[in-house]
């Protein structure tokens, strides 16, 4: 049955059927009102959408606490980064907070030479001291680069040029590791070793050793490059490179892929973490990559005599190298054809012009052979084979992707 709503009685008695049915339609019309107020403001639907919303700003808030930390280390620091590095673009007060008032000499030379040929620069004619750091237990890797681009006698027969080739070592832990650092020179005569453990945080240590031995026994070199064991050179574009710049007479010459605007590493996981304590700033001034860059002979005697008034506390051998050169006013310059952290493309088009690439160990006798081959220029030479190259150069280098080899603009270069 039917549930009766109420009927409304009159002051003067009994309703008329008339004045019931007005009543009846009044009360139905409040009871209708009444309801939709509650809808209002109980609908399921906005209950539903209302729970979600909960649901999803708490989910929010919950990832973002638990990812805030590699979230700030790969977007927030990059962002702070930038925006220092392209709005003030300032780093005295970086230089003033990290020099030191005593003199650095004696901290330097403090570390003995247990290998050394201070022979090994006396001709004047040197147009490359090129110094590769190197591992005391990577003995198959400095014999691949004695046998390829780190051979003296082809770039002198060949290229018609004198270059010098070092390695850069600190001391092992492993006595008989010493032993075989002894033997293996002995056989080469081309290992500088100092007395201080070589780890990846003595990096720095060996940067040192570097320009120190520049400044003590070769600083009548043209050039000076610094590369790492696991780096395939192109020497015959690289001296035809530096050989016009010679002759031009260039100075504050500093190239390599540059690295601008970027940030410290905050991750702890990381073999590149820098604390708060050690570099406390959003942005690095501008430095080149340490896998490869070549510098003016100017420029080694400035960069060594920024690094006896800077702290050498900060690890990061590129880094601390950007930190000398931005004191004495040296800016970087980008070459295209300076590799990234991954190896460039195998094609004859992109031989032509190659400087340097990364990340070669087990290939470097086979891609020296291919590169330095002389029919690469064949391959790219007359106006069929340059726009050949030009559209294989943009199919291997222009992805949609980031690849950290040669840029994009180097197809067109």
């Amino acid at each position: 049955m039917r549930r009766q709503l109420p009927e409304l009685r009159l002051e003067n008695g009994a309703a008329g059927p008339e004045q019931r049915g007005t009543v009846k339609i009044q009360t139905l019309n409040r009871s209708k009102d009444y309801r939709n107020c509650i809808r209002m403001f109980i609908n399921p639907r906005r209950v539903r959408k209302w729970h979600f919303l909960q649901i999803f700003a708490t989910c929010f808030i919950l990832c973002l606490m638990i990812f805030w930390e590699p979230f700030d280390n790969h977007i927030v620091s990059h962002m702070k980064s930038y925006s220092y590095r392209y709005l003030i673009n300032s780093y005295h007060f970086v230089n003033d907070s990290l020099s030191i008032n005593r003199d650095n000499l004696e901290r330097v030379s403090s570390y003995q030479y247990l290998i050394n040929h201070s022979e090994k620069c006396q001709q004047q004619d040197v147009l490359l001291l090129l110094f590769v750091k190197s591992s005391p237990e990577n003995r198959h890797r400095r014999d691949a680069i004695r046998q390829t681009w780190g051979n003296e006698k082809y770039v002198r027969s060949k290229l018609n040029a004198n270059i010098k080739t070092l390695f850069a070592l600190g001391r092992p832990t492993d006595h008989l590791l010493q032993r075989e650092l002894q033997l293996e020179d002995q056989k080469y005569h081309d290992l500088i070793q100092q007395d201080f453990l070589d780890t990846f945080h003595n990096l720095t240590l060996k940067l040192l050793l570097q320009f120190s031995w520049v400044n003590a026994y070769c600083p009548h070199s043209r050039f000076i490059m610094s590369a790492d064991d696991d780096i395939f050179i192109h020497m015959p574009n690289l001296v035809a490179y530096l050989q016009s710049l010679a002759q031009m007479g260039v100075q504050d010459l500093w190239i390599g892929r540059v690295h601008r605007g970027s940030p410290p590493v905050r991750d702890k996981s990381s073999k590149y973490y820098v604390p708060h304590q050690m570099y406390p700033w959003p942005s690095y001034p501008d430095y080149t990559a340490g896998a490869a860059y070549v510098i003016s002979s100017d420029v080694a005697a400035k960069v060594y005599e920024a690094s006896l008034t800077l702290n050498t506390s900060l690890y990061i051998d590129d880094v601390f190298m950007g930190l000398c050169a931005n004191k004495m006013g040296i800016v970087p310059q980008y070459h295209v054809f300076f590799s990234g952290e991954g190896k460039a493309p195998y094609h004859p088009c992109i031989y032509k012009k190659m400087m340097t690439s990364h990340g070669h160990v087990d290939d470097l006798h086979q891609l020296w052979k291919q590169a330095t081959d002389p029919t690469v220029k064949k391959f790219s030479s007359g106006i069929w084979g340059r726009i050949y190259c030009r559209l294989v150069n943009i199919v291997l280098l222009c992805k949609p992707y980031y690849e950290d080899t040669y840029p994009c603009s180097a197809a067109f270069s």
